[in-house]
This record gives structure tokens, C-alpha cells and sequence, in this order.
């Protein structure tokens, strides 16, 4: 994927009337992807896959997941078959509603656009999984130059088929009669950025880490060398204890959700105090004057309804937590006695049944031994009967 590649991106511009919606979490998975990369110093490509929705003439681009990739005997870049058929059927299998489907795949290019080490896993892709996939490209050398401007170090293209030289392959069509050579080109494709509302948050998050980077780093700058120098000998430390690619994974799970806890206690925090400053003379106000807004008292309970239930959100209140915990896991308990009793009740109804079983085919074989205990056996049982009140039934037997 260098440079000086010849770039495979078609002089016509797109006619197909397809719009990309791009969405931040790719952008989000992307950028860990591209940094976790150069920060292993590893080498060769970076390949993803990307999953969303297609509408009509628009294609959605919601998730995307990294790619592990193979050489092939003829030293073409594939992706392992295998592999990225199961780890496609567990992305679908999570994100069942809405449905999402393998809609392209994105991996580091040139400005120029794609090139020929591009083709093979295209080409795969197209034969395989989707025949409309999209490709999306993204740029590091407008990151390193620190390109700053309106728009993403990423482009967005189709794949169209072409015929090479189509003027000499008229000519050859004419003489012998054979068909002009169709070769895959690409073509940019417009796109969009849409941003949900779960997605802000995240983005809102990810924006104020980055300020307080900065400002960080800002006042390091100033500290003095010797405290530059302590700093220089913990880094050095740390990074002798290099963490594996599940852990570095685990832990950027974690940060990311505590971030979204704590971007969603601050929500509920700034909810909670607008509906403590609000007193009832503020109300009586509100009720005399028309002019003023009046309250909505259904907002206002479901308000409180949702500040009750999440109580144990405050890392403050650990009697609320453990009480909730204490809960569950009595719950889970019961649950897991109940099934044992069950099976203790079955158990024990089998072992009946089969002592019974032995029981009878013991009294059998000694029948069969000793035919006087047999009908000694047998006047006890019509002694046994007799001495029930049956009326007349049970003196037909005794006589």
C-alpha cells in the first residue's frame, strides 16, 4: 500500500446515486484500531470489516470489527475464510435488532485511493458476502502531516467494472469478435455523519478526555527535570510489564463504560438538582400569573420515578448496592435450591420404584423355592382380606 502504487480510482464520477451514513463508533474503532497497531509496532495491513444497513440507496456504516489476514500461496492478502465467517454470525447474532449485514470493509490507502493490494480482498468480499460492498479508505499520511480542516482523513468508494482501453477492445471486437477486458475500478461516493444520541454522549466524553490531555500535557511541560526524569523511569517501568491484546481490550471496555456511567450521573445529577430548586411558592406563582410556564407534574414524577431507581448509581450510597446485590444473589440461590430439591424429589421416587421392583422379584424366587411358604403367603393375604368389613363380598371369602 505505498505511494508510488498506481491507484485503481475511476476518472468518472459515481452515477449510482448511493449515500453513505457514517456513524462515530466506526470512526471511534477505526482510530483505536490504527493506534493499538502502531503502538505493538506491528506490521502489515489493517483490515476490518464493516457492518450496517442498506435502505434503498442509502448505506448505513454502524459497527466495525478488525480483521486477522492470511498470504496466500501466490502471496496475495486474504482474509481467513473461516474465521470471518463465524466472527460475521456472532456480530449478526448480537445485533439482531435493528439487523445489521457485512455491508464493506475499511483499511489504510494512500491519498490517491486503493490500489492493486487492495483487490484481492475485495474481490473476496464481493464473491463471498455482498456484491455491492463499499470500501472505505482511510488516510494516515493526512493525520502525520496534521492536516487540520473540515474534512475526515477517510474516503468512501464503489466498485464498478470498467473496460480497460475500451476503444482498441472495439477495434479487436470487430476483427476476432472477443469481448473488452472489464477491470474493477473505484469511485468516491458522498457521504455523512449521523450521530445518535447514545453516540453524543460517547463522542461529548471522549472530546473532554481530550481537553484535559491537552491541559495536562501543557502543565508537564512546565514541571522541572527532575520530576521529568521520575516520570521517564515509572514510564519505562511500566511498559517492561506489557499487557496482552485481551487485557488492553478489557481494560478499554472498562474505561468506556465507566465514562458512560459517569456522563450519565452527571445527566442525572443536573435533573435531580433543576427539580430540588423548583419550591412550592415557585408553584403558587406559576398557578397565579398565566404568563409564566407551568409545570408539568407527569414530567416531573417520571423525573422522580427514574432518580429513585437509580439510586445505585451513587458511588456513595454502598448500603443501596449491597442490599441490591444481597438480593440478586439470594434470588440466584433459591433458584439453584429449588432445582436441587427437584432433583433430590426425582431421585428419591426412582429409588422407590426400584426397590419395589426388588423387593417383588425377591418375594417371587423364594416362592418358587418353597411352595408351603407360597400358600402360607396366600391364606395370610385372604385372612387379611377377610378381616376387612367388605359385607358380603368378605363373607363369600371367608366361607
Amino acid at each position: 500500500m505505498m505511494d508510488s502504487a498506481p491507484s485503481l480510482v475511476s476518472q468518472k464520477s459515481s452515477d449510482s446515486g448511493l449515500h453513505i451514513q457514517l456513524h462515530p463508533l466506526v470512526l471511534l474503532t477505526i482510530s483505536d484500531h490504527i493506534t493499538r497497531h502502531a503502538a505493538r509496532q506491528q506490521q502489515g495491513p489493517i483490515i476490518g470489516a464493516l457492518l450496517g444497513q442498506q435502505n434503498g440507496r442509502e448505506i448505513s456504516l454502524e459497527h466495525v470489527f478488525e480483521c486477522p489476514v492470511t498470504t496466500a500461496d501466490n502471496g496475495e492478502v486474504l482474509l481467513p475464510s473461516a474465521w470471518f465467517e463465524e466472527r460475521l454470525k456472532q456480530f449478526k447474532d448480537v445485533h439482531k435488532v435493528p439487523s445489521l449485514d457485512l455491508v464493506g470493509w475499511w483499511s489504510a490507502a494512500p491519498t490517491s485511493g486503493p490500489d492493486a493490494s487492495h483487490l484481492p480482498i475485495h474481490s473476496q468480499i464481493l464473491q463471498d458476502h455482498n456484491e455491492s460492498a463499499v470500501f472505505l479508505a482511510f488516510h494516515p499520511s493526512q493525520v502525520q502531516s496534521r492536516i487540520h480542516g473540515a474534512k475526515l482523513p477517510l474516503t468512501i468508494y464503489e466498485s464498478v467494472l470498467e473496460g480497460e482501453n475500451v476503444a482498441e477492445a472495439a477495434k479487436d471486437m470487430q476483427i476476432d469478435g472477443a469481448e473488452p477486458v472489464l477491470n474493477i475500478r473505484f469511485r468516491e461516493l458522498p457521504y455523512s455523519v449521523e450521530t445518535e444520541e447514545a453516540e453524543m454522549i460517547g463522542v461529548d466524553t471522549i472530546a473532554q478526555t481530550a481537553v484535559t490531555a491537552s491541559r495536562s500535557e501543557i502543565t508537564s511541560q512546565g514541571t522541572s527535570a527532575a520530576t521529568g526524569q521520575k516520570a521517564a523511569e515509572k514510564e519505562q517501568k511500566s511498559s517492561q510489564a506489557e499487557l496482552t491484546q485481551e487485557e488492553e481490550e478489557l481494560i478499554a471496555n472498562l474505561n468506556t463504560r465507566i465514562n458512560a456511567i459517569r456522563t450519565l450521573e452527571s445527566r442525572i445529577s443536573l435533573i435531580k438538582s433543576y427539580v430540588s430548586s423548583i419550591s412550592a411558592s415557585e408553584s403558587r406563582t406559576a398557578k397565579d400569573d398565566p404568563s409564566t410556564v407551568k409545570l408539568s407534574h407527569p414530567i416531573l414524577r417520571n423525573i422522580n420515578s427514574l432518580i429513585s431507581h437509580l439510586s445505585i448509581l451513587s458511588p456513595h450510597e454502598q448500603s443501596t448496592f449491597s442490599t441490591e446485590v444481597l438480593s440478586q444473589n439470594n434470588d440466584v440461590m433459591l433458584v439453584s435450591l429449588l432445582g436441587q430439591m427437584g432433583e433430590s424429589v426425582n431421585a428419591m421416587r426412582e429409588l422407590g420404584r426400584k426397590s419395589a421392583t426388588v423387593q417383588s422379584a425377591r418375594q417371587t424366587a423364594s416362592a418358587r423355592k418353597n411352595p408351603s411358604l407360597a400358600a402360607r403367603t396366600f391364606e395370610d393375604e385372604l385372612f387379611a382380606h377377610a378381616a376387612v368389613p367388605h359385607g358380603a363380598e368378605a363373607g363369600g371369602m371367608y366361607s
